[in-house]
């Protein structure tokens, strides 16, 4: 009974795999034509111009690329500086190849990534970037915050991205790449780190001015209008901008526990496509507004600036706490913030002011 079983089983096998086979075309080989065009490559990561900023003198980085043959791709170089770190000569799709290396010694300079593709027929491609390798940065005297811009929203300082709402962009900027505002775009950032806030304050930055909207919220630190109404300015720091006909009024106010300061407006100017250097001083005594290293404005403070409830900032809108009276999104380009938990000098704004990168 066990070998007429086996038989049937046997039999049956047979019957299905003759089965399968039906309908089948065979395999035949097509001829690729011939190999025509070199291959194509591009990198991903690092792109041309990244900036590696961390407090290793040797780091690592991840080399992201894709490299592509009509025919096929017979090797992949990765050169850094001249010298191979990495090659590839197996690939499960010879067509296509996305890879991903990363390479453990990248010390402090700049640098040249190669990525050379070679096809069978021995034509080649190579792209390049180049990146750099930067010190750790050091904060200023009294610095607490430092946001360059330069091709991500990283500060700094605490060493981390800020928040970033909607969708703002990157632009050349004064110095290397700067914030370009968009429409309900803009950044936050918590200033409840010990020391961020203190009894004295300093802002700092390059500003390209966008008259439109007419209106427009460049920084503030404060409570949130919708809960204090107009005590909300007793606490914190607002810096504005309002139309003047065809020219823009920029403007500040503080508050210091029990009033408000306005210096508004501190300048008045048309819009152009002209870098400026804003600071902004603030003690126990005066608040004192420069622009391009120059004083153009004072006030006298009966004390130091009252924080408050005031746990975020914003930068390029008055929103989230700011956002009354037309303060929203701001359209104009920001470079180089730096804040401070003191007044700054005199000179401490002249070399900001006069500083290349």
């Amino acid at each position: 009974m066990k070998i007429l079983k086996y038989l049937f089983i046997g039999l049956l096998s047979v019957v299905f795999a003759t089965a399968c086979k039906k309908g089948i075309d065979p395999i035949s080989y097509v001829d690729p034509g011939p190999d025509t065009a070199a291959p194509v490559v591009s990198i991903s990561y690092p792109v041309e111009g990244t900036k590696i900023r961390v407090d290793e003198a040797v780091t690592s980085i991840v080399i992201k690329f894709v490299a592509a043959d009509d025919i096929e791709v017979k090797s992949i170089s990765l050169m850094l500086d001249g010298t191979e770190i990495q090659s590839f000569t197996s690939f499960k799709d010879y067509r296509r190849y996305s890879g991903a290396f990363q390479y453990d010694n990248v010390e402090n300079g700049d640098h040249v990534l190669s990525v050379v593709a070679t096809d069978l027929a021995g034509k080649i491609t190579t792209q390049t970037v180049n990146f750099k390798k930067i010190p750790a940065y050091v904060p200023l005297p009294g610095e607490v915050f430092y946001l360059p811009f330069d091709g991500d929203n990283f500060e700094l300082v605490g060493k981390k991205f800020v928040t970033v709402v909607g969708i703002p962009s990157f632009t050349t900027g004064k110095v290397e790449q700067a914030y370009a505002g968009a429409t309900d775009a803009y950044i936050t950032y918590p200033t409840t780190a010990s020391g961020f806030l203190g009894s004295e304050f300093s802002i700092a930055f390059w500003y390209k001015l966008n008259g439109t909207p007419l209106r427009g919220g460049i920084f503030a630190i404060a409570r949130p209008y919708t809960v204090y109404n107009d005590t909300t300015r007793y606490k914190g720091f607002r810096f504005l901008r309002e139309n003047s006909g065809l020219k823009q009024n920029l403007g500040i106010n503080l508050g210091t526990g029990k009033a408000e300061v306005w210096v508004n407006p501190f300048l008045t100017i048309a819009p152009s496509d002209t870098w400026m250097h804003i600071a902004v001083t603030a003690s126990s005594t005066k608040a004192t507004v420069y622009v391009d290293g120059v004083v153009v404005k004072t006030a006298v403070l009966k004390g130091s600036i009252d924080w408050t409830d005031c746990s975020m900032l914003s930068l390029a809108s008055g929103k989230p706490n700011f956002a009354y009276w037309d303060h929203f999104s701001d359209l104009s380009l920001y470079d180089e913030v730096h804040i401070f938990n003191k007044a700054i000098t005199q000179e401490e704004v002249t070399a900001l002011f006069s500083v290349k990168k």
